[in-house]
């Protein structure tokens, strides 16, 4: 399967992927994620960021799924790094294990060294065992902790 940058006619479809993100992942491993924030708010953010020159918006076709990448600022603590974080993956669950999330991850990483990245970056719930271990999968490693404690 080929995936595609997405343009802005395809804006909807994006935000489409991003409301199937939210209910499974943060709706999931975070109740106070708003699950509802991609159906209210996602149009003018995900058209925002496909003009963003600084931002990789990819498409799965026929609804597959999407990745968002982006840009990071340079950090003055961390001169001659240039970080591009994978801000948002989602495969649908009927093309899982088929090689689509490491074929997102490719064309993120290709797109992440045209643009001068030194490292990329992802996040992901401690509690999504599955996306740490696709994570790993593709190269990432265990960098950064963040510890909480809710009141």
């Amino acid at each position: 399967m080929t995936v595609s940058v997405c343009t802005a006619e395809e804006v909807p479809q994006l935000v489409a992927s991003a409301v199937g993100l939210f209910a499974e992942d943060g709706g999931r491993h975070d109740p106070s994620v708003d699950v509802g924030w991609p159906a209210r708010e996602g149009e003018s953010y995900y058209a925002a960021l496909v003009e963003d020159p600084a931002v990789l918006c990819l498409l799965v076709p026929g609804g597959g799924g999407h990745l968002v990448g982006r840009l990071c600022r340079p950090n003055p603590l961390r001169p001659g790094v240039v970080t591009a974080d994978l801000e948002s993956l989602r495969v649908d669950a009927g093309h899982r294990r088929a090689g689509i999330g490491a074929e997102l991850v490719a064309a993120f990483f290709a797109w992440a060294k045209e643009n001068g990245a030194t490292e990329t970056k992802v996040k992901a719930f401690a509690a999504n065992e599955g996306a740490l271990e696709f994570y790993r999968a593709q190269g990432f490693e265990p960098f950064e902790v963040i510890l909480r404690r809710t009141s």
